[in-house]
């Protein structure tokens, strides 16, 4: 039970970690134009985070209709979309990361790092929890 609390914190911690070095949330305040509703935001992300987490132990099954399918999958994209671009903003920083642990020539390094380290994530993921 110890170690499911930690590791439940931990992914918690690092999703607001994530979301606050992108600056996603306070980005779309600031083009929506809606600082007033900064109390929704934040309830937005401590509900999509514990419904998320969830389902992810409770394996729901639902039966929608393919009309409300459609802005489920938009708002999905969405989120997909911003925090794409919020990445991009943030690759600005890789050199600057590079510079500080003294990599600055060798930046390829740091990318193919990262860039391995999603590849092997990826598979090891797809061979163990894939049911086939």
């Amino acid at each position: 039970m110890f170690v499911g609390l930690a590791g439940g914190l931990a992914v918690g911690s690092g999703f607001v970690a994530f979301l606050s070095v992108l600056g996603v949330i306070p980005r779309l305040m600031q083009l929506t134009k809606t600082m007033k509703m900064i109390r929704f935001y934040e309830w937005a992300v401590v509900i999509g985070a514990v419904i998320g987490g969830m389902s992810t132990l409770w394996d729901p099954l639902f039966h929608l209709t393919s009309y409300l399918l459609v802005p489920i999958g938009l708002a999905a994209g969405i989120f997909v979309g911003m925090i794409a671009a919020a990445l991009t903003e943030v690759l600005n920083v890789l050199p600057i990361l590079a510079k500080r642990i003294g990599i600055d020539g060798q930046i390829i390094f740091l990318l193919m790092a990262i860039v391995f380290g999603k590849i092997v994530g990826s598979f090891f993921q797809w061979i163990y929890f894939v049911d086939k």
